[in-house]
């Protein structure tokens, strides 16, 4: 088994880095030959104050280092920036938020606004997120105090955001935008603050419109006119048994998992790393296209505020990062923040739900948007959608029919009132060590969906999943959950990473998430009950429950954040074995300890914890099949051609370079068909006792390894594809006409740097995988040395310099020394500067 290889290949970039900056802090000078020219010494003075006037001092790959006096100024500069770079992808988003996109676009287009690229139709966007205007969602937050509306400083800086878009958008006029996407679209237009705000409500509720959204705009009672109907379908299914209906969602929010955004983090304290007080390594992998892309600042108040990372585009604060003292990341959970209730409908008059014995009458709501006709006229759609005291009625979950028979399924949204995401990621941005961060997430509850793993200056590694979470205890859940919710809920059997559904008794008012006085919202879980570990070691997550942040600590937590004692994904054992062996010094490499070297090393080796544990006996197997032929799905399969070649991968990596790994990727896609791992055929099977090396040993006597085998070697025949082909011949972009090769692997290879390919706009591409990447290393004095890398680079406008210029880096496993200092700023040799008058 290969665990670990010395491939000084990927690794070199930061050493180069390394001895870059520390040559020029003795010089001062900036030697030639890195990726990225380095940074001068360390401990340079901080500004007194800021400039009279917001400035944007651009560095190496359009990094912007935004300076202002106050806090509008800085948004402002964010906002141009940000716009300059990106300015249709923000205005697709807008015209999104404002439920728009059928009127400019058609109601057959589609849109994205979970976490899925063309995850719905415009005309169910429009309906949904017309909703939520037509309520007035967004403008009753906004009216009220800190902590559930905004605080003074988010404000200020919204407002300096649409300052500086719209100064951008001015500056170059519609017809003048460089990107073909919008460049005289009639849907780019100035945008006002109440826009900023629909945007970032839009990103902390995609966790539930994800699976839930083309439900609620559909649904409608029994007996419905056509017109009210439309959308749903044409009649009711036949209601099917607890276990199937539990079944069938399952299924369907797993897939979606597998297809959507995941992310690793890994914080280590001062016990394993070398020459340092801690360090972080954030590897959020989220969508390359699209509003859910990230974008790269340094956002710097004298005095008051000194962060860089990245955030969501449009977000102007940074969301994954680090300041002086701390650095953080987030990870995707396994908390569902919605929750459904069933409630028992008069068969005579479906509106009507009984609670407590008496019946209620539901709401009813008339929906409109505008769309443009084929002939390019504009009519108008409109909706009844229903609603309960419990919220919404939905008629689906990711796409799973809840037929409205003799029940009903409403919604209730745990992040729907929430824009206290935006006052979290503002203290964050401010924090001071790892204290600090569980203070502003127990005191804000705004984060959404994510775990944070954090590490401070002090030596501090913390993983916390604190955040909006349902107040359903375990007492609670027992109490009220359907037989279906049951299923759900409780999940037997156990699908890789699907949170925890919870169907309740809407017959039952005491059913409703109760409120907890030391919550900071209604219905939320007390967050002092949500798990959090600090240590000195490490702790880490790559999107399993928070049970084993670290092992030889592990977390207890209620259900609804997740689940214990069950088997790990493969990258989350590849992430915590990486972290234990190198601390340890036991993976083959000199030393004990990270370094950002050794950090380097752990993500872009693209090590397949899949490979570790199943190519020796797949090799084994493949050697065995009498004459080398296996009859599958009516064809006489010769697979002899693929025993050397996945003999040969001895590294089991998802490198350029590597051969045998795409074939082995195929092969290991159609073995799992969907299951979780521990489905497979093993000799040796999960043991909770050692859930980090278990289950292991395949059964080499099983049909199931034989055939899949066969499937993926047809496959690769049927599409032309070598069996030893590289793998930079399969997985790559085109970027300008040029064509881009991709590392890393899909998440069920057990690969850390994950990279799931599909197709954009009917071309290969990368769907979603690692984004923003970005390690973090402190020392006892002195600021922080940072690397990072942005994979599919800092603009979509493919006319831009920016376009993938850091999508060359991340091909060739190489990183960003960034620039923290006004001292490192000002020696960039492409320092560029723009002063916003």
């Amino acid at each position: 088994m290969a665990r670990r290889r010395n491939r000084a290949r990927l690794p070199l970039a930061v050493m180069a880095a390394v001895a870059v900056m520390s040559t020029t802090a003795a010089t001062g000078s900036v030697p030639t030959g890195s990726s990225s020219p380095g940074s001068p010494s360390a401990g340079s003075p901080a500004v007194a104050q800021g400039p009279e006037k917001p400035t944007i001092r651009y560095t190496e790959y359009g990094i912007p280092h935004v300076i202002a006096s106050d806090w509008q100024g800085l948004g402002a500069g964010y906002g141009y920036a940000a716009a300059k770079d990106n300015i249709c992808t923000l205005a697709d988003t807008y015209l999104m938020v404002n439920a728009q996109r059928s009127r400019h676009l058609g109601p057959e287009g589609k849109a994205s606004p979970g976490q899925h690229q063309n995850g719905t139709t415009n005309l169910h966007s429009d309906l949904y997120f017309q909703r939520i205007k037509d309520n007035r969602v967004v403008e009753r937050l906004l009216d009220q105090p800190a902590p559930d509306g905004p605080e003074p400083e988010v404000r200020e800086a919204i407002t300096g955001y649409v300052q500086g878009y719209n100064r951008y958008l001015s500056e170059t006029g519609v017809n003048g935008i460089s990107d073909p996407a919008c460049r005289g679209a009639a849907w780019v237009r100035p945008i006002t603050e109440l826009d900023v705000y629909r945007h970032a409500h839009a990103e902390i509720i995609m966790g539930s419109a994800e699976p839930l959204l083309d439900g609620l705009v559909t649904a409608a009672p029994p007996g419905a006119s056509a017109a009210e109907a439309a959308g749903a379908s044409a009649a009711a299914p036949a209601a099917t048994s607890p276990a199937r209906t539990a079944e069938k969602i399952r299924d369907a929010l797993a897939v979606s998992r597998r297809q959507s955004m995941g992310s690793n983090a890994l914080a280590v304290g001062s016990q394993g790393t070398s020459g340092g007080t801690s360090m972080l390594l954030a590897n959020p992998h989220f969508p390359w296209q699209g509003k859910n892309r990230m974008w790269q600042s340094h956002l710097t108040i004298p005095g008051k505020l000194n962060v860089s990372g990245a955030s969501l585009l449009g977000l102007p604060a940074v969301n994954i990062g680090y300041n002086d003292d701390v650095a953080w990341s987030h990870t995707v959970a396994t908390v569902a923040p919605f929750g459904l209730f069933d409630v028992q409908v008069d068969p005579l008059n479906p509106t009507m739900y009984l609670v407590d014995g008496a019946w209620e009458k539901m709401t009813s709501q008339r929906v409109g948007v505008d769309v443009r006709n084929a002939d390019g006229s504009l009519g108008r759609v409109t909706r009844t959608l229903w609603s309960t005291r419990y919220g919404p009625v939905t008629t689906s979950i990711q796409g799973v029919p809840l037929p409205w028979v003799v029940s009903a399924h409403a919604v209730r949204d745990a992040n729907m009132d929430n824009l206290r995401a935006l006052n979290t990621w503002f203290r964050l941005d401010q924090a001071t060590d790892v204290h600090d961060v569980v203070s502003t997430l127990e005191t804000t509850q705004g984060v959404p969906f994510f775990n944070t793993v954090a590490s401070d200056r002090k030596g501090n590694a913390l993983y916390a999943d604190i955040q909006a979470t349902p107040n359903i205890t375990d007492e609670h859940a027992r109490s009220c959950l359907t037989e279906t919710g049951k299923l759900l809920f409780n999940q037997q059997p156990r699908l890789p990473n699907v949170p925890p559904i919870s169907i309740f008794d809407g017959k039952r008012g005491a059913c409703d998430w109760p409120d907890d006085p030391n919550a900071v919202a209604p219905g939320l879980l007390d967050p002092h009950r949500q798990p959090r570990l600090i240590r000195s070691d490490f702790v880490g997550n790559a999107n399993d429950s928070p049970w084993l942040a670290n092992p030889e600590q592990p977390l207890s937590f209620p259900r609804v954040m997740g689940d214990s004692a069950t088997p790990r994904s493969l990258r989350t054992q590849e992430l915590i074995l990486t972290a234990r062996n190198r601390i340890n010094g036991t993976d083959g490499l000199p030393g004990r300890g990270f370094t950002p070297e050794s950090m380097g090393r752990l993500l872009f080796a693209d090590n397949s914890r899949a490979a570790d544990l199943a190519l020796g006996a797949t090799v084994t197997m493949c050697q065995n099949v009498p004459f080398g032929l296996v009859l599958v799905d009516g064809n006489l399969v010769d697979v002899s051609e693929a025993c050397p070649v996945l003999a040969a991968w001895k590294d089991h990596d998802y490198t350029n370079d590597s051969r045998g790994s795409w074939l082995f990727a195929n092969y290991w896609a159609l073995l799992l068909n969907g299951q979780g791992v521990e489905k497979l055929p093993w000799r040796v099977p999960f043991d909770p006792k050692d859930p980090v090396h278990t289950p292991n040993s395949l059964d080499t006597g099983s049909s199931a390894l034989r055939d899949a085998l066969a499937r993926a070697v047809l496959a690769l025949r049927k599409a032309g594809i070598p069996l030893n082909a590289p793998l930079s011949d399969v997985q790559r972009i085109t970027r300008g006409g040029e064509r881009i090769p991709i590392h890393g692997g899909i998440s069920e290879l057990g690969v850390l740097n994950v990279i799931t390919p599909g197709q954009v706009d009917g071309k290969p591409d990368i769907v979603f995988g690692s984004s923003f990447v970005q390690q973090v290393r402190f020392t006892a004095d002195g600021p922080p040395q940072a690397f990072s890398v942005l994979a599919y680079s800092q603009s979509a406008d493919p006319t831009s310099p920016h376009h993938a210029d850091q999508t060359r880096l991340f091909s060739a496993g190489r990183w960003v020394p960034e620039r923290f200092t006004e001292e490192q700023i000002a020696a960039s040799p492409v320092l560029r500067i723009k002063v916003l008058s």
